[in-house]
């Protein structure tokens, strides 16, 4: 099971949840909206400067500028989140992951879906909608939306995702992640790892 730590905010941060076994972190920028996961894109930068090279470092945004855009693959993250049906060019040098939501058509034009209908506002995902996405598609599917450490192994075991994303599961308050519940929510995925 792949975990991706998302709205990370500090360096701090991004260092230990690499350190407690996160596969991927994720940095919210660009996103027109008053977030305090929202960062700026030298802070982006500075975060991923924090974790070595086998994290995933990935730009998730929801903005629909084609120059911020510019700007976010000009931070060499290995992947960039969007929920806008941005098209790019074959060469564009980055994974793309795309979110979607009950009723969406699963897109292929992608590298990984992130299914997720709060878009990153923590309400939980809806469960038969993830379990459809996640049998069909051929695409890999990321599971989000309300997952806490108390309730990611269930959902793993109901949905059977390539992998999960938290943000507000695992935070003190909004952008400041909580080291014991960073801990937690990996060591509850891997414990679900073991079971048939």
């Amino acid at each position: 099971m792949r975990i991706k730590i998302c709205g990370i905010t500090r360096p701090e941060d991004a260092r230990f949840a690499e350190e407690a076994g996160a596969d991927a972190i994720g940095v919210v920028v660009c996103s027109g909206d008053v977030s305090k996961r929202n960062v700026s894109l030298e802070q982006a930068k500075t975060i991923f400067d924090a974790v070595g090279p086998f994290t995933t470092t990935v730009v998730v945004s929801h903005t629909s500028s084609e120059d911020e855009l510019q700007r976010m693959i000009a931070l060499h993250p290995d992947a960039i989140q969007v929920s806008h049906p941005f098209r790019f060019p074959d060469d564009h040098g980055v994974k793309i992951i795309r979110v979607v939501g009950r009723g969406d058509p699963l897109p292929v034009d992608c590298d990984a879906i992130i299914v997720d209908d709060s878009h990153g506002t923590g309400r939980t995902f809806d469960r038969s909608y993830a379990r459809e996405a996640a049998k069909t598609s051929d695409i890999p599917v990321i599971l989000a939306g309300g997952l806490t450490p108390e309730n990611v192994g269930g959902a793993i075991h109901e949905v059977r995702p390539y992998a999960v994303d938290v943000a507000s599961g695992v935070e003190i308050f909004s952008g400041i992640k909580d080291h014991t519940k960073i801990k937690a929510f990996i060591a509850a995925c891997r414990w679900q790892e073991q079971i048939p």
